[in-house]
């Protein structure tokens, strides 16, 4: 199938730029998994950044025990956009994992968007992905280039854990509100890697950005949720079923699903694929008519109340220095001590990863019969909770669902929009992809559905 402005049938599948960094060689391991394996789309795929040797490594590395498989090695460099535009015309697919985006990542959008080449990234920062929709989509959709980020822990367990939620509440009842708590769990002393934190301080410092572009932007249709707009709650909540103490989490994933819900409000039978068989049309709009939109929230829950001080204490640090260039150089240069050790330059060890986890609970509330929720300010009399669980955030789920997204990517792509600059879950939420999620160690299970106390 030839889409876009790309030759028939570029060399390769997909490349992954970045492959020497921290998440990249993890993403590099979990893509070995499905090269030429019988049924796999990815036959062919080539790694490329800045130093071969680094990527030498990283390969050796991913591949180990066994010796390295023969992949091609290529050089590009963000800084120079003819290298990045000559590696967009090799390859079907970029798995982008050069962060922070902010800095680095505008470059490998505009590529793709040029060449028609389709784009994943895992990034985290709401700034980077609003920008690129403001000024790529319609050139995207014109070209045949699909641009989706967000397709690691950033987002893609809070859409899908939403979407699993949301498709619990069978008519006529609806939600109103769908909270996620995530708890991260560890049986060693885990700190996250520096790129995160690094995007976190620039995220924080760069907001007035982001409001500037929300305003010059069109006001996009809002979704038709049923009930009152709920209550703010208090900043700190002791969330007793699922025993941990909760702060709100000014994440990517709230802004990603409102992205998603707000896609949705204009498209109610979710996005037409580029060249879907009836058979597929119908099953994605018995997909997306089971959706109920939410409000929807993200929090952070641990179990021990001074965790959560340590987490305040370390959102003050940020909220305080990352306003001036002397606050940034600071927090960027002892991230360890600024972060209470949450973070660190090194990032964490292979045995650190591989005994952290994490748990992220959806609690929904509504109405048991949503055409009655306009009446007289009525509350929510209704709960359904659900759990989406896997393996440790930056380095195990973020390289299964980045790598999974790909798959689908090469496998259906006629049952995807042509092109555009789309959050993951309005592309992804009506393909396999939870069943995926659930065959690479990420589980989505139905915990309780209970009438509320009046």
């Amino acid at each position: 199938m030839e889409h876009g402005a790309q030759s028939p049938s570029p060399p390769f599948d997909c490349i992954i730029l970045g492959a020497s960094g921290f998440t990249g060689k993890y993403v590099v391991r979990e893509a070995l998994k499905f090269l030429n394996t019988p049924s796999s789309p990815l036959k062919t795929l080539a790694l490329a950044g800045r130093t071969p040797s680094k990527l030498t490594q990283a390969l050796n590395w991913a591949a180990h025990p066994n010796p390295p498989p023969s992949i091609p090695i290529l050089t590009a460099d963000n800084s120079d956009p003819a290298s990045i535009r000559h590696l967009c015309t090799q390859t079907k697919l970029i798995l982008s994992c050069v962060g922070p985006f902010r800095r680095l990542g505008e470059p490998v959008v505009a590529a793709c968007v040029e060449t028609g080449c389709d784009y994943l990234d895992i990034c985290g920062e709401p700034e980077f992905m609003e920008r690129m929709e403001a000024n790529y989509h319609e050139k995207a959709m014109e070209t045949g280039s699909l641009v989706i980020s967000a397709c690691g822990f950033d987002s893609v367990p809070a859409e899908m854990g939403w979407l699993f939620n949301s498709r619990q509440w069978m008519s006529p009842s609806a939600p109103n509100q769908i909270e996620a708590y995530l708890s991260l769990e560890s049986e060693k002393k885990m700190a996250g890697n520096f790129g995160t934190y690094e995007s976190a301080v620039l995220g924080v410092a760069n907001v007035g950005k982001l409001q500037e572009l929300r305003r010059s932007r069109p006001k996009r249709p809002k979704p038709a949720i049923p009930g009152s707009y709920p209550p703010k709650g208090p900043l700190l909540e002791r969330q007793k079923e699922i025993g941990v103490w909760a702060v709100k989490l000014p994440s990517a994933d709230s802004i990603v699903v409102r992205r998603t819900l707000a896609t949705l409000a204009e498209n109610p039978h979710g996005l037409p694929g580029v060249n879907e068989s009836a058979e597929q049309i119908r099953k994605r709009e018995v997909f997306w008519s089971n959706v109920k939109p939410a409000h929807f929230g993200v929090k952070l829950g641990l179990k021990k109340l001074y965790g959560i001080f340590g987490v305040i204490t370390f959102g003050m640090f940020l909220g305080l220095l990352s306003r001036n260039a002397i606050g940034r150089w600071l927090l960027l240069k002892f991230p360890s001590f600024f972060s209470l050790g949450l973070f660190r330059k090194e990032g964490p060890s292979e045995d650190e990863v591989a005994s952290a986890s994490f748990k992220m609970w959806f609690v929904g509330r509504g109405f048991s019969d949503a055409s009655q929720a306009s009446q007289s300010k009525m509350k929510p009399d209704m709960e359904v909770v659900t759990r989406v669980m896997g393996p440790e955030i930056g380095y195990l789920t973020t390289p299964i669902i980045l790598v999974q997204c790909g798959l689908i990517l090469l496998s259906q792509r006629n049952n995807l929009p042509k092109g555009g600059v789309f959050p993951p879950g309005i592309v992804f939420g009506s393909t396999d992809l939870q069943d995926r999620l659930q065959q690479n160690g990420m589980s989505f299970d139905f915990i309780s559905k209970r009438a509320l106390p009046a």
